[in-house]
């Protein structure tokens, strides 16, 4: 898994299973080991909520990606792979992006992906991406509690595996932001 030499505060997991997505991230932020915020958003519906992202990094770096990553999905209408892929030659090529710290993890109701500065574009083959500090506690709850119940629901599945890594990692906390596709129907 990719790392960055300062990414913490901050954990982001998505599922990508069954027509059915979810990504969520906690909300702590901190600089240096004091923690600034508790409920800070890391994760946005993008293109129309057809696509979800989350970063882990540097907030304005993570902002600067995001609007980046808008206007790929805009020029690809909204192929996430393509737009993905884009991003990351840019961020790759262009000496502005390539002084940004931050990790991306983007996901739609089919695939899954991590982009990071150095050119990577990862596909997980379990449809589970993970960044952050807690990024490997949140991706081994994940696994786990799927391979207990198949049948979990991704959104249950990465709630729980988020509260698990916040158990664990001191830059994560049990703040969530939850997002999902299909976008439930609020009552």
């Amino acid at each position: 898994m990719p790392e960055l030499k300062h990414a913490h505060a901050t954990t982001i997991l998505g599922i990508v299973r069954g027509g059915r997505a979810a990504l969520a991230g906690d909300g702590q932020v901190t600089f240096g080991d004091t923690i600034m915020k508790k409920g800070s958003t890391k994760i946005r519906r993008l293109h129309d909520g057809a696509i979800l992202a989350g970063f882990a990094g540097t907030a304005a770096d993570a902002f600067t990606l995001f609007e980046r990553f808008e206007e790929k999905l805009e020029t690809y209408k909204g192929n996430l792979q393509r737009a993905a892929v884009e991003l990351a030659k840019d961020w790759r090529t262009d000496r502005y992006l390539r002084r940004l710290e931050a990790l991306l993890a983007c996901v739609d109701t089919e695939r899954a992906f991590i982009v990071s500065g150095t050119g990577d574009i990862i596909e997980p083959d379990d449809g589970i991406v993970a960044i952050g500090s807690g990024g490997t506690y949140a991706l081994a709850a994940a696994r786990a509690l799927q391979s207990a119940d198949p049948e979990m629901d991704v959104g249950a599945v990465v709630e729980r595996a988020l509260h698990i890594a916040a158990d664990i990692c001191v830059y994560t906390n049990d703040e969530i932001t939850m997002l999902s596709l299909p976008e439930e129907e609020k009552k």
